[in-house]
């Protein structure tokens, strides 16, 4: 079985976008710029965008951290988007989610410039993504999309099971899998039989926040295994997928954590890089 080493190939991403980054200051004269707003001070969202700001710093990037008490007014948070909106020397805009319930989450995403969103979530970009057209793809998808190129570059009339039918990572999953000429079944809490599902697939992506659902006789042998989740228990963080037992059967696998949450970090990089080369066309 093939560990999918996610720090590892996180890595390797970032160290290409360091040496792109050199190419488009040497290029234009200016590096590409990400800015983030942080509302409020819930541990988690202080956790990624501390380790969003070293990663970009690391690249080469132009990172800064707007921070707002909890209480900010709306109008405070979508003033400060526009700004940054008109700003040439911020090629990426993120507002760090889950937001305070009085802050309208629809209203802050679809302020921010298409051009600018680098998490994908703009309903302009969900819409080229599905399409087939240039798009910020969300970087969850995104980084296990390249994860998963790396273990089958041709995933041509491959079945793929989504487990999970989020925006965040289902549904863009599915539309990128659909580029590569996969076959795509997104399940969800719904679906009658996920285990016979399951059994189809050739890849199965999970990210449905439920503790080791995905066992090992859900598993055919030899499929790729993306396992999303992250579910604090007793026993300490663990994916959706029941490591231990899959591992016997999978070709490759993600391991959580050291899986998808590093290439997530490098994913919201490549993309500021792209929204600053779309930029300067």
């Amino acid at each position: 079985m093939i560990l999918i080493d996610g720090k590892k190939i996180a890595a390797e991403l970032r160290e290409e976008l360091r040496q792109e980054v050199v190419g488009l200051k040497a290029k234009h004269s200016k590096i590409p710029g990400l800015t983030v707003i942080l509302i409020g001070d819930m541990a988690p969202s202080q956790i990624y965008v501390r380790m969003k700001e070293k990663a970009a710093n690391e690249v080469g990037l132009k990172s800064e951290v707007i921070r707002y008490p909890e209480a900010v007014e709306e109008k405070t948070v979508l003033d400060k988007i526009n700004e940054l909106n008109k700003d040439e020397n911020i090629s990426g805009i993120l507002v760090q989610l889950p937001l305070p319930k009085h802050i309208d989450k629809q209203k802050v995403i679809e302020t921010i410039l298409p051009g600018k969103d680098v998490d994908g979530f703009h309903p302009m970009n969900v819409g080229n993504l599905s399409s087939g057209y240039e798009s910020s793809v969300p970087c969850t998808p995104l980084g296990c999309y390249l994860m998963i190129k790396k273990i089958e570059p041709n995933l041509s009339g491959k079945k793929a099971v989504m487990i999970g039918r989020s925006n965040l990572n289902g549904k863009p999953m599915a539309q990128l899998l659909l580029k590569e000429n996969c076959t795509v079944t997104i399940t969800h809490s719904k679906t009658k039989d996920l285990k016979a599902e399951c059994l189809e697939a050739d890849i199965i992506v999970a990210a449905v926040g439920i503790p080791e659902l995905v066992k090992a006789d859900w598993v055919k042998k030899d499929a790729i295994v993306i396992d999303v989740g992250i579910n604090k228990t007793e026993n300490g963080i663990v994916g959706d997928v029941a490591f231990d037992e899959v591992s016997k059967v999978a070709r490759a696998l993600t391991p959580v954590p050291g899986g998808v949450g590093p290439m997530t970090i490098a994913c919201l990089l490549k993309n500021t890089i792209e929204c600053f080369k779309r930029s300067q066309k």
